[in-house]
């Protein structure tokens, strides 16, 4: 890599770098004279003939004076963009709560940033279904959006692997982590480019547990008789234990509940508290742990390209801190609210033996994985390289 003045750093932390992997597409920039410049970076914005990309050095701006750009990413002409005020729309569901906090957060820093020159109007409900976030991304319909990858895994079958059962993540930082990786695999890029949607950050949730109604399972075979709520990987873990799984959205989950049409829930804490599921709650999985539910947040594509380049740099840059304040919120304020809960509510909790345990996952992990990579390989994803990144992820985070 050869640079010389004509290169300046941005000042955004090397953090920045792994959600922008997923964001930018790969371009080359090189001097057409001189051979002062020869650098290979994802383009984040051109405007005003200079060049934002993204590079192990960080953020870098470029002007194309004498500059040749080799790459599909390219601009022919200065990209176009909007100027003045800009509104975009995030539809999500339910109402605030841990589960939105990074979102919350990221409007507040890019309104901070950009002087009210970008500002994100939060929808919990009205613009479209939890189901079809996705598709309205697509349509244009709103720029940003969050989905789950359960609620429709054909739709998004790269990103499914980081619901599979017993992964062996442990905390809120390594669901952090192994989210990241993944997303910045070209297949996923791929994957959710069908949708004209470009994964902004993840949803790091801890992993969930059932609560339930009725009389307390005191035995296995008591599972066998029952339905639970439960999406993606976590419902191959709820029927090894002999239930009935069924995914239904959050929203529509209590009533469900309350009716005797499921007789427990497969949730993270927030939820369980946010959809009222401990109303009635008598008994609680303490240490069950079989996964959780991926929700990554996406914006429209042509949406993103087509901010100006300090709007732009300020949504960017905005990532890191909200995911921080996500998960400090969770780790302090939720997880504290929710041992009161269970507490006020003499929620009984359930504790499964290390033998239990370690009988379900063997039964569970080894074969679900089997048969996603079978699945996701015939549908001509690189299912054991997505796959593998997660204990490579999570053997060099320890």
């Amino acid at each position: 890599m050869r640079t010389r003045a004509v290169v300046t750093a941005c000042s955004l932390s090397a953090a920045l770098l792994a959600p922008l992997q997923a964001i930018g597409q790969e371009i080359t920039l090189r001097s057409t004279s001189n051979g002062a410049v020869d650098i290979t970076g994802d383009l984040i914005s051109f405007e005003n003939d200079v060049y934002t990309i993204s590079t192990n050095l960080g953020l870098l701006n470029i002007r194309g004076t004498d500059i040749e750009c080799i790459g599909e990413a390219c601009p022919g002409v200065a990209i176009s963009v909007v100027t003045g005020p800009i509104v975009w729309n995030v539809s999500l569901w339910g109402s605030r709560r841990a589960f939105t906090e990074h979102v919350e957060k990221l409007a507040e820093l890019v309104n901070e940033k950009t002087e009210g020159q970008l500002t994100l109007n939060l929808y919990y409900g009205g613009l479209a279904p939890s189901r079809e976030n996705l598709d309205g991304i697509a349509a244009a319909d709103f720029e940003m959006a969050q989905f789950c990858a359960g609620y429709h895994a054909d739709k998004n079958p790269s990103i499914t692997v980081l619901e599979l059962p017993f992964l062996g993540v442990t905390s809120m930082e390594e669901e952090l982590a192994v989210s990241q990786a993944v997303y910045s695999h070209p297949a996923v890029i791929a994957d959710l480019a069908r949708w004209n949607a470009t994964i902004l950050m993840p949803t790091p949730q801890p992993q969930y547990n059932v609560l339930g109604v009725g009389t307390p399972p005191t035995s296995l075979a008591a599972f066998e008789a029952m339905t639970i709520r439960a999406t993606g990987g976590t419902g191959a873990a709820v029927q090894a234990l002999g239930a009935a799984s069924v995914n239904l959205p959050a929203p529509q989950v209590n009533e469900a509940l309350t009716k005797g049409e499921v007789n427990a829930v497969a949730f993270a804490p927030h939820a369980h508290m946010s959809f009222n599921t401990v109303e009635n709650a008598v008994w609680w999985t303490s240490n069950l742990n079989p996964g959780t539910a991926n929700c990554p947040i996406v914006v429209n594509s042509e949406a993103l390209e087509t901010l100006p380049a300090s709007s732009r740099i300020a949504l960017l840059s905005s990532v890191d801190d909200a995911l921080e304040h996500f998960i400090d919120n969770y780790t302090q304020s939720t997880m504290a609210a929710w041992q009161t809960t269970l507490s006020e509510k003499q929620i009984m909790q359930l504790t499964f033996s290390d033998e239990i345990l370690n009988a379900i996952s063997n039964e569970v992990a080894g074969p679900s994985a089997d048969v996603w990579i079978a699945e996701k390989s015939a549908l001509g994803l690189p299912a054991q390289e997505l796959y593998d990144i997660i204990p490579q992820t999570l053997r060099q985070m320890r």
